[in-house]
């Protein structure tokens, strides 16, 4: 991908989406989905692995509650990459996330992912841009190593204006619902602004392949993002076209 200034890209849907109408629409996406999330784990030959990246607020849990509703849990997998625990860091940056990769007939969401590796471990200094660099080169053969057993590997950038992002960190010290999400790194973290927006153009720019491009979602407004998540898994989806297999014993 040539190189992405994200202060150019926009943060909120473009003028002629309607919240309600992409609303109904995300409703009908939704109902296709189920369709074909059960005929994925039924058929048990692809899997799907969607990788969530983002500025702290950018609303990662909130867009798979909205996108994943309804769909059978039996099929579908979360998984929330914090801070490597000590085992984890004895051992290379990828090992922790192969072992949390999509089995046969599964989509698996990463709730941040092994691109942490290569954005707060730069912005804290923990790694030099040379290492970085290494790093790239590992994380595009490890995607590449999944898409040829199988998996549909989707990324997406959640791209949250600095203004929006403020309201939200906001809403975690004064609304009592929100009031858990609160740490006392995001203040840190949100001053960091600048540094994260380097190093995440970077990735862009180094780890989108055109088998694996970076999908940038304008994500200050919850319904529109939603929608743009639930576009692409379905037309992923529908690309595989997965079948539900014979039945062995009548042959349908």
């Amino acid at each position: 991908m040539p190189t992405t200034s994200l202060t150019k890209l926009p943060t909120r849907a473009p003028a002629d989406y309607h919240k309600t109408t992409t609303l109904r629409e995300l409703k009908k996406l939704r109902q296709e989905l189920i369709g074909l999330q059960d005929r994925l784990y039924a058929e048990n030959r692809h899997s799907v692995l969607v990788v969530l990246q983002g500025m702290d607020a950018s609303g990662k849990d909130g867009l798979i509650r909205r996108v994943f509703s309804g769909i059978n849990p039996q099929g579908v997998r979360v998984q929330a990459f914090k801070e490597p625990t000590k085992e984890e860091l004895a051992h290379d940056f990828l090992w922790r996330i192969h072992q949390q990769t999509p089995a046969r007939g599964m989509i698996q969401v990463f709730n941040r992912s092994h691109y942490e590796d290569v954005l707060i471990t730069r912005v804290e200094g923990l790694i030099t841009t040379e290492e970085a660099r290494r790093r790239f080169t590992a994380i595009n053969a490890f995607e590449k190593l999944l898409q040829q057993a199988g998996t549909t590997v989707l990324k997406f950038y959640l791209h949250v204006s600095e203004k929006e992002q403020q309201e939200r960190l906001q809403e975690r010290l004064t609304d009592p619902t929100k009031q858990w999400k609160y740490e006392a790194a995001d203040k840190q973290k949100a001053n960091q602004w600048p540094q994260y927006q380097v190093v995440y153009e970077d990735v862009f720019q180094h780890c989108s392949p055109t088998t694996c491009p970076w999908h940038i979602v304008p994500a200050d407004q919850n319904w529109y993002k939603a929608y743009v998540v639930a576009l692409a898994l379905r037309d992923a989806l529908v690309k595989l076209n997965p079948q539900y297999p014979e039945n062995p014993k009548t042959g349908s």
